[in-house]
């Protein structure tokens, strides 16, 4: 029974799920151990800088994991070697990780002021983290188009380790710096690139290079929908420390629950490996009910994921924050209801996502994460308290987004030709994501 049920379970799932599940605990761990650790405001800061890291981190490089990934598999099965791609990706990473620093630079001190307390060494740390997150998921691309899951869940696995064991000695030792806590998250992921290497380096290969159009056709449209989704998911405690910079615990207390709220999210990631070629193989083969049977079926496990975390979340929320995170009693089982609704919202989100991309719809995904942060936007403004506001925000935002990409799923629908329009080894993206955190 077992074997049979390991034989349903698309390849790489387990190895990516199990690197993803040390990641995740990591994070708890990290925030935790920082939580019993730091003052309120240094907790804040710490809270802004993790915020602002995977936001742009995530959503800048994340799509660069996913192209590499789509045409290194495309090649390999031709019988090319990745090298060109990899080349041509890490230098696409370059170049948005050096926009990226000099807009960082050039806004050095306004961003210490009004996120960081003052403080230039948080600054500082935020450019090396997203340095690190750049060389992270490029390699992770050519791991994942090459379907190397052992060792793409390795690297996952030792960031995350790391990542523990570092902070957890830090707390030991008593270090009550912010700095020290935000370098965690440069040395990591550095170490676990180092580490995981070896067989990038063994199948880089020379062969004829890649056209950048390749690589930068869809890439554009995914930076943006990448990006816009971290800004719904992420925004929300950048926004409490600019929107009441006086109130030190707020900043730390809503990204605590934010961790505790999103557990559903991390074990999508596991899912999100299998899912975008799953669709993506019936789709351009013309397989309408399997492409829809399948988009149901996904549906409805993040639905069940998102109940299940939502019923505990409301319930324990907020004793778990105080007692995990040392959070300051701010939150009420009110603030987590409208948290693990955010998140279901923003689940399906991620699943009808992955179903436009199946059908080659960048556009439409693109445009569905714009109107949600639209809608962020326009309630973050609203006259209200400034908890409930991000609150607000992240739900209405994420519920928006979800409803945009399902109609235009419905109306785009019967449009949709049958046949492949394009070779199935470039549309099927076979990338998985390292998760939100």
């Amino acid at each position: 029974m077992i074997q049979r049920l390991l034989r349903l379970i698309p390849p790489g799932t387990i190895a990516v799920g199990a690197g993803l599940g040390l990641l995740g605990l990591a994070s708890y761990v990290h925030l935790a151990v920082a939580g019993h650790s730091l003052s309120k405001a240094d907790y804040s800061a710490l809270s802004v800088l993790w915020s602002i890291v995977f936001t742009l981190g995530i959503g800048v490089f994340m799509p660069i994991e996913q192209e590499v990934a789509r045409v290194v598999a495309a090649r390999h099965s031709q019988g090319l070697p990745p090298g060109p791609v990899l080349a041509r990706g890490v230098t696409v990473a370059a170049v948005l990780l050096a926009v990226l620093v000099l807009a960082v630079t050039i806004g050095r001190q306004p961003l210490a002021d009004k996120l960081f307390a003052g403080d230039g060494n948080l600054v500082t740390v935020l450019i090396g983290a997203l340095a690190a997150m750049a060389v992270a998921y490029a390699t992770r691309g050519v791991l994942s188009g090459l379907q190397l899951f052992p060792w793409y869940g390795t690297q996952l696995g030792i960031d995350g380790g790391l990542r523990i064991v570092m902070v957890a000695l830090l707390g030991l030792a008593g270090v009550t710096s912010p700095v020290w806590y935000g370098l965690v998250l440069v040395a990591a992921p550095l170490v676990s690139v180092l580490l995981t290497l070896p067989p990038v380096l063994r199948a880089i290969g020379a062969g004829p290079p890649v056209a950048w159009a390749t690589l930068l056709r869809g890439l554009g449209l995914l930076t943006a929908s990448s990006l816009l989704s971290q800004v719904v998911v992420n925004i929300g405690v950048i926004n409490v420390q600019l929107l009441a910079p006086s109130d030190a615990a707020a900043a730390g207390a809503l990204l605590s629950a934010l961790v505790l709220v999103r557990i559903p999210l991390f074990v999508f990631g596991s899912l999100q490996a299998s899912l975008l070629p799953g669709l993506a193989t019936t789709a351009t083969t013309g397989d309408q009910a399997g492409f829809h049977s399948l988009l149901r079926r996904a549906l409805g496990i993040v639905t069940a994921l998102g109940l299940t975390g939502a019923l505990g979340a409301v319930l324990l929320g907020p004793w778990l924050v105080g007692t995990l995170f040392d959070a300051p009693g701010v939150l009420g089982h009110g603030d987590f209801a409208w948290l693990a609704a955010a998140t279901l919202a923003y689940l399906w989100a991620m699943v009808l996502g992955q179903a436009l991309l199946a059908l080659d719809r960048h556009r439409a995904q693109a445009l569905a994460w714009t109107v949600g942060v639209a809608a962020l936007i326009a309630v973050t403004l609203i006259p209200a308290p400034v908890t409930l506001r991000v609150e607000l925000a992240y739900t209405i935002g994420s519920v928006i987004v979800a409803a945009t990409m399902a109609t235009l799923l419905l109306r785009g629908g019967a449009r949709r030709p049958t046949t492949p329009t394009r070779p199935l080894a470039e549309a099927v993206a076979p990338a998985a994501s390292g998760g939100l955190r």
